[in-house]
């Protein structure tokens, strides 16, 4: 054989023993596994993600909103002058909740 054939014969085993010796670094330990298959083993988070409920309805996806364009202008009118609306009973209890008052009286208690 001539030089370079030797040299590269030499450097091609050298590279083998390298690659021979970081094998042996693997944590894979294919002989004794507990499984049936090298894949195997993540069956309690497919039982998770098979039984997990889909939380957003059918109607969350459509991306068709459909709205006054009166409103949506005046909605940006008032977000780009900074001028607030003040909300108005929209609520579900039938009690009128008042401010409370800046004098020094303590507020009411309300017991259920």
């Amino acid at each position: 054989m001539s030089r370079p054939a030797n040299i590269r014969c030499l450097a091609l085993l050298g590279l083998a023993g390298i690659s021979m010796l970081a094998a042996g670094c693997s944590d894979l330990y294919y002989d004794r596994r507990d499984t049936i298959a090298l894949s195997a083993g993540d069956a309690v988070a497919t039982n998770i993600v098979a039984h997990t409920i889909d939380v957003w309805p059918i109607e969350a996806g459509d991306q068709r909103i459909v709205t006054n364009g009166q409103k949506a202008q005046g909605a940006v009118e008032r977000y780009r002058t900074n001028k607030v609306t003040v909300p108005h009973g929209t609520g579900t209890s039938s009690l009128g909740y008042q401010q409370p008052s800046s004098s020094s009286q303590p507020a009411p208690s309300v017991s259920q």
